[in-house]
């Protein structure tokens, strides 16, 4: 029980508002100083697991997907994109929406960074849904929700992380998150659909005077660059070409040579991007560290096997075990970012998936879907943070939280969808 109680004095820390590697490393070395079984010299074993990780060639791939993201953002061919879809798209009913959510979903293949996908789309695309008498609710639920798509289609950070969490081949985990990422765009774009076709005072058409040949021309201009990249990113890793971490170096080129080639490279964008590629990528390791030091003392008072008697034992079902993680997955998302629920909860489940003949690569997924519900969750979800702080008043908080209940619900139809036929991880695998 001593290691419940760890994990709950860890929650306790992060609700007070300690940073989150610092609540989970102080919670580790304070239980070890009082536990008398333990101690301090448990963590003897923490330089070389920190080794260890410095030595991961596959979350390499993390800061090199993270500086393709921000030089995309920062060359603004996102923002491009953006304007010129939204425009395509603009003149059916719910246009700028289902626009926003196709947007959103090349965004998050090219770019994968939830924040710069919130705030860009908050900037450009909220402002105009807004005056062409869109639903204030309906606008900011999906922009969050579209924002949010990177955390299940690759190349996911998520996906990276769980794949060196779990020992999963990360380029398996890209092939079986295509599946799924589509049935989730899916389900938004008929939920646009569906609300608009019954209330269209919701999502107006907007009538525009430009020539249709000259939309979808400029439409195909701006998706092109992007698209390019992602063909050539992702069909390296699922022709066994390259690794993710090569395709990431490649990926990171390649956008460097796109903003040659649209004559707006920049060394300012250049070094910004690095700079904050650097804040982010020292931010996930040293959560990972701290999760390190948590782990080693969870797993030195019992803790680990405590879980696993509970699952294996008392439960002794696997369904019930699936239904109980995702359960407990999805509320900790309400408090607790992904990259904690990673380093911290997947590690105790995996032995049990393990124990229960579970497929790790099915597991591994339902895991993914679920945390892209922590984006939108409130009160901690970042996606909420984001579109707020880039909205001004625009709407307000009660307008936010309106617009993305809908999408949360959406998101766990398709996790049930998924556990009712994982089949569906299994498509392009």
């Amino acid at each position: 029980m001593i290691g419940l109680w760890m994990f709950a004095g860890a929650l306790l820390l992060l609700m007070i508002g300690f940073p989150v590697a610092f609540a989970f490393g102080a919670a580790a070395m304070v239980t070890a100083c009082l536990t008398p079984d333990a101690g301090l010299e448990i963590f003897a074993l923490l330089p070389y697991r920190i080794w260890g990780i410095m030595q991961n060639f596959t979350l390499i791939a993390v800061p090199l997907f993270i500086f393709m993201g921000l030089i995309l953002e920062k060359s603004k061919i996102a923002e491009s994109l953006l304007v010129n879809v939204g425009k395509l798209f603009g003149n059916m009913r719910g246009g700028l929406a289902i626009s926003t959510v196709l947007v959103g979903t090349v965004l998050a293949a090219s770019t994968g960074i939830v924040g710069a996908s919130v705030v860009m789309m908050s900037i450009i695309s909220l402002p105009i849904m807004i005056r062409h008498g869109y639903s204030r609710s309906l606008s900011a639920g999906t922009i969050a929700a579209s924002g949010t798509l990177g955390q299940i289609i690759p190349p996911s950070i998520v996906l990276i992380i769980l794949g060196d969490v779990m020992s999963i081949s990360v380029g398996d985990l890209f092939k079986a998150a295509v599946g799924p990422s589509l049935l989730l765009v899916a389900l938004y774009i008929l939920y646009i659909v569906i609300l608009t076709w019954r209330r269209p005072e919701l999502a107006p058409p907007i009538l525009s005077d430009a020539p249709r040949k000259t939309v979808v021309l400029r439409a195909l201009r701006a998706i092109f660059a992007p698209a390019l990249l992602i063909l050539l990113v992702l069909g390296s890793i699922f022709m066994g070409v390259a690794t993710p971490t090569e395709s990431a170096a490649f990926g990171s080129v390649g956008a460097i040579l796109l903003t040659v080639a649209n004559r707006v490279f920049s060394l300012r964008d250049l070094y910004h991007s690095a700079l904050e590629t650097v804040k982010l990528t020292a931010m996930i390791f040293m959560i990972l560290i701290g999760a390190t030091a948590f782990s080693l003392t969870f797993n030195e008072v019992g803790g680990s096997d405590l879980v696993l008697q509970f699952f294996a034992e008392d439960i002794a079902d696997g369904w019930l075990f699936i239904g109980i993680a995702m359960a407990s997955i999805f509320l900790l998302g309400f408090f607790v970012d992904f990259l904690e629920i990673c380093f911290i909860v997947i590690p105790i489940l995996v032995p049990i998936v393990t124990a229960f003949g579970i497929d790790p690569l099915w597991f591994a997924i339902l895991v993914a879907m679920n945390l892209q519900a922590s984006f939108l969750t409130p009160p901690f979800g970042f996606a909420l943070f984001y579109l707020k702080g880039a909205s001004g008043d625009l709407v307000t908080t009660g307008d936010i939280y309106r617009g993305v209940i809908p999408y949360i619900a959406l998101q766990l139809l398709a996790l049930v969808i998924l556990i009712n036929f994982p089949e569906l991880v299994r498509l392009f695998v």
